[in-house]
């Protein structure tokens, strides 16, 4: 077993390209000769598995890290795919964030699908994904590849395909993209030339920037003062130079996260919804007082928003991505779009009801962008976690420029009308009932813990939540009438929901909760809020006791 596993780690060592890994290989060689084979047999357990939300993993050597030599097979797979396809000759364009080794991976995949006899022309320099997004459809591309781990660990990183609708990948073309990965012989037998792809200039990113003054109203007002936070990431100048074109005012940045840096030193996780993420854009919005607060994710998809609250500690209070989303459709509303809006079914219910009574089309869809952006005839989709796509036919993705815009304009409409963002959640608190959602996130190292709850939830889910009567309870897994089949759990009970299902991209199991309070007048606020605090907490606490988390 030992010799094997070795034997195993000198073949891949054999091919490696990465001088960084090499040497990482060899020491973990070293040390499985000497007996401790622990960290070597975790890295040759299997392959890291491509799916639609392509690949995401922690860095290092092996075949179950992200590292070059995975990268380049899977650029060999999709190059093989396209090219099954009919799509020889095609072009791909290629993005990439500021992690570490994003660049890299942005070259060697360049290089392999150029060695294919397909055409690549990779982004200038590190961009948020919605531009890559944009680029695809903007340039007749038949794909797009972004090299992105999102809002993950510094430790991580990921490579996300797009096909030439502009949209990421879904079954099936996910499961024949892995197949052809695996198919992939030796890496010397992929041919990878030193040059013969294009770096694109700004003119890409031009074209979108033009292309974000589409989501305003002709006229709107453009008064709302915004602190903002790139995390890190690479959103700072993209979304300054939307903001200034738009002709609102100059964010003010929080200077200790406005540059990429891959360690993501100042946040333990770089994700807006982290405890702590938020909380120097916090203290800079203390000094400034603007309007109101707005945070990308690393790579610029996700949109954070945060507003003055008196009523909560430190005068700030982060905005759910529920709550941001029926804002937003709201305001889509009083401007008098016309289209179908569409949200993932972990997402609030109040946007079905924004819908309905709008006289718009709505749809609900599996988790993730790459079913909302398939949506026919979309005109917005969002999803609870900080994404919103509010420029369908520019960018077939959440995108963390464009929303922040759309939120800007929002913010400035109602300043002169002497309101708030909050004062709007309250208006739609009294027209649909007070809709209040939450999350019970637990992050494991054994994923097995996760396999486990889904089972014992299946085999024996809860009667009850909250002192709720559970009225059904669907695996999902088995589809519905209006749904592909999908590992999850959908539970209704009288003024609630939950669905439990295992994070596409983290070792996490994420349950969504969503209550519903009517509430008949507005002096009923602040005892409908208490209630549905109440049942979130109940929920939370039985839901971890049934699954055994």
């Amino acid at each position: 077993m030992q010799h094997d596993l070795i034997a195993q780690a000198r073949t891949w060592l054999a091919e490696d390209p990465d001088p960084e890994t090499r040497d990482e290989l060899n020491g973990l060689i070293e040390a499985g000769e000497a007996g401790d084979t622990a960290e070597l047999a975790a890295r040759f357990a299997g392959t890291l598995q491509f799916g639609t939300a392509g690949l995401r993993g922690e860095l290092g050597a092996g075949p179950m890290r992200m590292n070059r030599s995975v990268v380049i097979r899977a650029a060999a797979g999709l190059a093989a795919y396209l090219k099954g396809q009919g799509q020889e000759g095609g072009l791909v364009v290629i993005g990439y964030d500021a992690r570490y080794k994003s660049a890299d991976f942005a070259r060697d995949t360049a290089a392999v699908m150029t060695g294919a006899g397909l055409r690549a022309a990779v982004l200038p320099r590190p961009l948020p994904t919605p531009v890559l997004a944009y680029a695809i459809r903007h340039l007749g591309a038949v794909a797009g590849v972004e090299v992105t781990a999102s809002h993950n660990p510094p430790r991580d990183n990921g490579y996300k395909v797009y096909l030439g609708d502009g949209s990421q990948i879904v079954p099936p073309a996910d499961g024949e993209i892995a197949a052809a990965i695996a198919a992939v012989g030796p890496l010397d037998g992929v041919a990878r030339p030193e040059e013969g792809w294009q770096t694109l200039g700004d003119d890409v990113l031009d074209a979108y920037l033009t292309r974000t003054d589409a989501v305003l109203a002709a006229g709107s007002p453009r008064t709302a003062r915004t602190v903002y936070t790139a995390l890190h990431g690479v959103g700072t100048s993209v979304l300054t130079a939307a903001f200034a074109r738009a002709g609102f005012p100059e964010p003010v940045l929080v200077a200790e996260q406005a540059e990429p840096d891959p360690a993501f030193p100042t946040v333990a996780f770089p994700n807006p919804e982290e405890p702590g993420a938020m909380d120097l854009a916090f203290a800079t919005a203390r000094r400034s007082a603007p309007d109101l607060i707005i945070a990308n994710d690393p790579d610029a998809d996700r949109c954070a928003v945060a507003v003055p609250d008196a009523s909560t500690e430190g005068g700030w209070r982060m905005l759910r991505g529920d709550e941001v989303g029926a804002l937003l459709a709201a305001h889509l509303v009083e401007r008098g779009v016309s289209g179908v809006f569409a949200e993932s079914i972990v997402s609030s219910s109040l946007l079905g009801r924004i819908a309905e009574k709008a006289g718009l089309g709505y749809e609900e869809t599996l988790t993730g962008f790459k079913w909302i952006a398939r949506v026919d005839g979309l005109r917005y989709g969002y999803e609870e976690a900080l994404g919103y796509c509010v420029d369908p036919e520019g960018v077939r993705d959440k995108d963390g420029i464009t929303a922040a815009l759309l939120v800007a304009e929002l913010a400035s409409v109602l300043k002169e009308r002497g309101r708030t963002l909050l004062d709007l959640l309250d208006d739609l608190a009294l027209a649909h009932g007070l809709h209040a959602t939450d999350q019970l996130s637990v992050r494991v190292e054994d994923l097995s813990v996760i396999a486990d709850a889904m089972a014992r939830l299946r085999e024996q889910p809860p009667a009850a939540l909250a002192g709720l009567a559970v009225a059904s309870a669907e695996d999902l897994s088995r589809g519905t009438d209006l749904l592909p089949p999908t590992d999850g759990l959908r539970y209704q009970l009288d003024g609630a929901r939950v669905i439990v299902r295992p994070s596409g991209t983290e070792p996490k199991l994420k349950c969504y909760l969503e209550v519903v309070v009517p509430v008949a007048a507005a002096d009923g606020l602040p005892a409908a809020r208490a209630r549905a605090a109440e049942l979130l907490a109940g929920i939370k606490r039985d839901l971890a006791a049934a699954a055994g988390i």
